[in-house]
This record gives C-alpha cells, structure tokens and sequence, in this order.
C-alpha cells in the first residue's frame, strides 16, 4: 500500500479532512500530520513535520493545504528532499510533476472546493515526471538529492 503525507493549518482542516478520506477510498495508506482541529495554528508546526518525513525518506509524496497554499508551499521547500508545488488547476499540478518532479502538491484551501482539490490531487498521482531537459533543471534544485 502506498503511503501519503498529508499536513495543513487550520485553513485547510476542513478539505484535508476530506482529502483524507478521499486518500484512503483510493487505497493509499494516509500519514496525517494535522492540524486536528479548526482551531488556529501556525502553519510551519504542521509543513515542517511533512518536510521531515520525506527528508528522512519515510514519505515519497505529500499534500500541504493552508489559506492561500503560499506558506505552507514555503515551508515545504525549505526541506531539501522536497519539492512542493502549488497548483489551483489539473493543469498546473500536471506541470509540477511534468516538469519540476515535485513530490508534495499543495493546495490552496480558501480558493478551491472540494471537487477541484479531488481532480488536482488526482492529476498530480497520476502524472509522471518527464525527465529528459527537464531532468538536469531538477537535479540543480537540491543538488545530490534528485
């Protein structure tokens, strides 16, 4: 069974919520890194423990959820194994993996509902990374770790 990380503040609890259950009907074993509620917290207490566990090779992939996705997509990328990209459409999650390898989609909760987060989940687990020139672009993100 394939494992996912799945990490948000409280912006995002209601559609990772969701997502969570959306995850586990595909048959993917989820690691939910909270928030748990609500209530407010700060954002990087939830990315960094996403960003750690693929750092350490726990994880493969993620999904980050915050307000506007900006933080938490920051947060993320400040961990050298990871390379989150924001996407609001398939398209743009397409893209991310197409072209930049990334292993953690991020969502911007306050501007999606739940039908577009499940296509934009869906488009990013299915697409493939392109390699070729996109290949040696990636490898100069985090060199030694691609």
């Amino acid at each position: 069974m394939e494992k996912i990380g799945i990490a948000c503040d409280h912006a995002g609890y209601e559609m990772k919520e969701f997502l969570v259950g959306y995850l586990a009907s595909k048959g993917l074993e989820v690691l939910d890194f909270g928030t748990h509620s609500p209530e407010s917290v700060d954002y990087p207490d939830y990315a960094h423990q996403l960003g750690e566990a693929i750092d350490r090779g726990e994880l493969v992939r993620g999904i980050g959820l915050c307000g506007s996705g900006e933080g938490m997509a920051i947060t993320l990328n400040k961990h050298r194994k990871v390379r989150a990209g924001l996407a609001w459409t398939d398209e743009i999650a397409a893209l991310t993996r197409q072209h930049n390898d990334a292993n953690v989609l991020v969502l911007p909760a306050r501007f999606i509902e739940n039908d577009e987060a499940v296509r934009i989940v869906d488009t990013f687990l299915d697409t493939a990374f392109e390699g070729g020139r996109h290949e040696n672009r990636v490898k100069k993100i985090a060199p030694g770790d691609c």
